[in-house]
């Protein structure tokens, strides 16, 4: 794993915290019917952790000698609170999974604390999925 090659994963994952953040910004905004205040803080909640995480990225990048892309990943609008929801599922599986690889990333390039950092986020989004699920779970189809 080269230098120039980390800051491009990492990039990857930057983009992705952004677009994390303007999908639960704009989720809380989409949510209705009777859980709409739950729901709506729900998203908004999660919306600090995208955001210390894209910090972290943008720090590291710019400490690798790279510049922290300003690009979101692109964000899908589903209708309803159960897809909005489902869509959070497989955005932060997708998220858990890059970061597993990120750590592996890191460890080969050997930038230990780098990979700590990223176990961290693994826990988070883990967090985030396991939480999500568990409010799909009685969730009316």
């Amino acid at each position: 794993m080269t230098k120039q090659e980390l800051i491009d994963k990492l990039n990857e994952d930057l983009a992705d915290e952004l677009g994390a953040i303007i999908q639960y910004t704009v989720y809380s905004a989409r949510a209705t019917g009777p859980y709409r205040p739950q729901l709506s803080q729900f998203f908004l909640a999660e919306v600090a952790d995208e955001q210390a995480h894209a910090q972290f990225l943008a720090n590291k990048i710019v400490s690798l000698g790279g510049t922290p892309t300003t690009t979101p990943r692109p964000v899908p609008l589903p209708g309803g609170n159960r897809a909005m929801l489902q869509e959070v599922v497989e955005a932060e599986r997708r998220a858990t999974a890059g970061y597993v690889q990120r750590a592996k990333d890191a460890e080969a390039y050997g930038d230990k604390g780098l990979v700590v950092q990223i176990e961290d986020f693994i826990r988070d989004e883990s967090s985030h999925v396991e939480e999500t699920e568990r409010m799909l779970r009685d969730w009316p189809l």
